[in-house]
């Protein structure tokens, strides 16, 4: 392990900060909201924080290794959390531990939030939450990678502990350009669904804020009623864009990389792919479940179960009504089932990922069948190739740790005083990403109330979560250290 190197790329994604840092200084000049001197002051300390550690590291080049990579992702997400949250201190937005909540929420597309009255917010405040949130999405570290070629073979193992869980071969030859690649397709997802949501109805400032969060999977609005002060077309086109987001973004690039590709054989790219189909099956019973459910119940518009179902099942977050207080309690269960599945692999999405779960189901099914026929051969394939032992044993381990998390942040959590449904619901939306849970952290609720232990202790399921925990828990094991 080399910690100089780890130190100098550190400096170098908060030098990258500081620079993400001077677009809400410019959106604050714009709309004279009196915050650009916050930002100006935030962006220069970063700034001086990020050049600091540059000259007190040094560029790792070919002796980058796998531990220094898993070791920059973990740091990486805990300091730019903490110099993420200097706007929300520096503009008084947020004391400390409300500041680090928010921005810890941001970067990690949680969307969670503490804040309060976002209608009457400083524009260039609300800015910096979305751009955090859309920052996040791809991961600033894959960005790091494609901006920095002179990282040579260390890009890769950035590369691999940052990206939100197992995705598919590399798209290019070198990992920059793999990078690039993604946030191209990233960037043109973005811009279209700004135009798409300004056609709507939206407002441009609305209309940019809502793509960089619906395209991250992130949940953060610049109002307090979410999507619900949006016309139904905006509503029914988010709706659109959270599914797309879901998917792997190695499939889109497949299917649009050819510009006169027929439009069967770009459909094709999606239908051939195991996860895709499964996460399209999942995703069309959730919504059916929960339907039949609140209709027994009593009804609610069509829209509201659709938005609100795809919005949960793919940790987007946003709401258009509040769903925790009129839908019937047996929607709960699967609304937290939805949170832990979560979306594809690859995507900017939260959750275990859909990949994960076929594989623990396609397990599941083959241990019955070998008890059944106990001399039989019974392979697990995805995508018509068989699953190693060791990757089936690797996602089993994660399961059972993703389980055993998740239990001990919600006794964390309710051992603050905060009540079960609240702390267990919190703590799942924390680690799968999602953002809204239920009781008090509902939709139509926040994460304000809760005390600043609860708040802190859910910070750090966020970064967990979004690194997918091995990248976190490898760093607890004494051999890691070791030379």
């Amino acid at each position: 392990m080399h910690p100089e190197g780890v130190v100098w790329i550190l400096g170098r994604l908060l030098l990258l900060y500081a620079a993400a840092m001077a677009l809400p200084e410019f959106v604050a000049l714009f709309y004279h909201d009196g915050k650009a001197g916050a930002f100006l002051a935030s962006g220069v300390i970063t700034a001086a924080a990020g050049w600091l550690m540059q000259r007190l590291g040094r560029n790792p080049g070919e002796r980058w290794t796998a531990r220094d990579g898993f070791l920059s992702a973990a740091a990486g997400w805990v300091l730019l959390s903490l110099f993420g949250a200097l706007p929300f201190w520096l503009t008084r937005t947020a004391d400390f531990v409300d500041g680090l909540f928010e921005s810890t929420s941001g970067l990690t597309t949680t969307g969670a939030t503490v804040l309060v009255h976002l209608d009457a917010m400083p524009e260039s405040v609300l800015f910096w939450r979305s751009l955090q949130e859309w920052l996040g999405g791809m991961g600033i570290v894959v960005l790091a990678v494609a901006v920095m070629p002179m990282l040579g073979v260390g890009g890769m193992q950035l590369f691999r502990a940052e990206m939100p869980g197992p995705t598919k071969d590399k798209l290019a030859a070198r990992i920059a350009d793999t990078a690039k690649h993604l946030w191209v397709l990233y960037l043109v997802f973005t811009a279209v669904a700004a135009v798409v949501y300004f056609l709507c109805g939206m407002s441009g400032f609305d209309a940019i804020n809502h793509a960089m969060t619906t395209i991250a999977i992130g949940g953060f609005s610049t109002h307090d009623a979410s999507f619900a002060a949006f016309p139904l077309a905006a509503q029914l086109v988010c709706v659109l864009f959270m599914l797309a987001a879901g998917v792997n973004f190695t499939l889109h690039f497949l299917a649009f990389r050819t510009p006169h590709l027929p439009l069967s054989e770009r459909i094709g790219v999606y239908l051939r792919d195991d996860e895709f189909r499964a996460y399209a099956r999942w995703l069309a019973s959730i919504v059916a479940l929960v339907g039949l459910l609140v209709w027994a119940h009593g009804g609610d518009d069509v829209v509201h179960v659709l938005f609100n179902a795809v919005s949960v099942a793919t940790t987007t977050g946003f709401a258009v009504s509040d769903y925790a207080r009129d839908w019937p309690q047996a929607t709960i269960v699967l609304l937290v089932a939805a949170m832990f599945v979560g979306a594809c692999a690859g995507s900017t999405g939260g959750g275990m990922k859909v990949v994960r779960a076929l594989l623990l189901v396609r397990q599941g099914v083959r241990e019955i069948r070998r008890l059944v026929h106990p001399h039989g051969v019974e392979v697990v394939k995805i995508g018509g190739r068989s699953v190693p032992y060791e990757v089936r044993n690797a996602i089993w381990g994660f399961f059972s740790l993703y389980v055993v998390s998740f239990l001990a942040l919600g006794a964390m959590v309710t051992a603050t005083g905060t009540d079960l449904i609240t702390g267990m619901s919190a703590a799942a939306a924390c680690i799968t990403n999602t953002g809204p849970g239920f009781g008090a952290v509902g939709p139509a609720g926040n994460y304000r109330g809760l005390s600043d232990a609860a708040k802190l202790a859910l910070s750090l399921g966020m970064i967990v979560g979004r690194l997918e925990l091995y990248t976190f828990f490898v760093l607890l094991t004494p051999a890691f250290w070791r030379r």
